[in-house]
């Protein structure tokens, strides 16, 4: 079972944040973010670095912080998709 910390978002939600479930970024862990207590459903990722849940992640799976620049690369990377 994860280890989740209760965070609240800026809409009030409250939130999930795995602190053992890290993804590597550029300055700092991305720690996945559920919306449920019981860590089913996925809701996103919180900046190590910044603390920010101002996140996105397009399709190769790459994760950038909107607030401070914080970048995780996709593990497997085909230059077909430049």
């Amino acid at each position: 079972m994860a280890e989740l910390q209760t965070q609240t978002v800026s809409s009030g939600k409250t939130v999930f944040v795995a602190t053992d479930e890290p993804e590597r970024g550029s300055k700092g862990p991305f720690y996945v973010v559920y919306s449920t207590e019981d860590a089913e459903n996925r809701w996103g990722y919180l900046c190590g670095n910044c603390d920010s849940f101002d996140t996105a992640m397009d399709t190769m799976a790459r994760i950038e912080c909107n607030n401070c620049g914080n970048v995780r690369k996709p593990e497997e990377w085909d230059a077909a998709h430049e």
